[in-house]
């Protein structure tokens, strides 16, 4: 029987609220400001048995030192600035990578997600990059998958499937926007509302969507689904979409 686990993407609560509610998180400090190992550990104790934890990749690994979101670094990291950002294998992304992947094991996490923004370049170089960067990371962690979000040309890319099933990288899509090329026996959608562009934090699903994504999900072939809200109301939706879909599966999947 299929599995579908319900989450956001941070926590729009407190945790022990949260924890009471849904049984999984995409934890969002993890791209702005990489947290220490104890933290980790001090959240991997807090939350409940059972409870599965997602990490949104630190932002230097994936975005240049040119991004806006570098702003909101505290503690900027150490080596050249340029080495860094769009998933190249350079000696800081791995660096990077390597402090990323000990705070995940602190949290015991199922997956790393990458999200890649519309600016990096979609080229043959950067094929071969990025190809050799997933390469190394798959090489550095057997414990954890990864998961990869591309925005602009890579997502339209006509080789993103090969690359991510070479390595065995999900592909992370808004399931109501985009079907994933890839993604083998897991799942894993962020939704970040609807409208003209790629995000639409403000918007608020409706009862038609969330009764639309569950449909997806019915006919999808996975062993588990991660459904990630990642907009204003992602508290109040990702509540609902629980109800809706434990409804529109019945029978066909359990819905945590």
């Amino acid at each position: 029987m299929k599995t579908v686990v319900v989450g956001c993407c941070g926590f729009p609560t407190a945790r022990g609220k949260y924890y009471s509610v849904f049984k999984t998180v995409e934890l969002q400090n993890t791209f702005y400001d990489l947290p220490s190992v104890e933290w980790a550990l001090s959240i991997r104790r807090e939350a409940p048995q059972g409870f599965s934890f997602a990490v949104k990749a630190w932002q230097v690994i994936t975005h240049p030192a040119s991004s806006p979101t570098w702003r909101r670094m505290r503690r900027r990291p150490g080596g050249d600035p340029g080495g860094y950002g769009f998933l190249r294998p350079s000696r800081e992304n791995i660096e990077a990578l390597e402090r990323t992947l000990e705070v995940a094991k602190a949290l015991e996490a199922f997956i790393v997600v990458f999200q890649t923004p519309a600016s990096m370049p979609f080229n043959q170089d950067a094929v071969k990059w990025v190809d050799e960067f997933f390469e190394q990371a798959v090489s550095m962690s057997s414990a954890v998958k990864y998961g990869w979000e591309p925005r602009g040309e890579w997502a339209r890319s006509p080789v993103l499937e090969k690359v991510l099933s070479k390595h065995g990288v999900v592909h992370v899509t808004d399931l109501l926007r985009a079907r994933p090329v890839f993604h083998g026996n897991m799942v894993y959608t962020r939704l970040h509302g609807l409208g003209s562009g790629e995000v639409n934090y403000s918007y608020k699903y409706t009862d038609r969507d969330l009764e639309g994504l569950a449909l997806i999900l019915k006919e999808m072939s996975f062993d588990t689904a991660y459904v990630m809200f990642n907009n204003v109301s992602m508290l109040n939706d990702a509540f609902r979409f629980k109800q809706v879909c434990g409804k529109v599966l019945e029978g066909m999947a359990r819905v945590e």
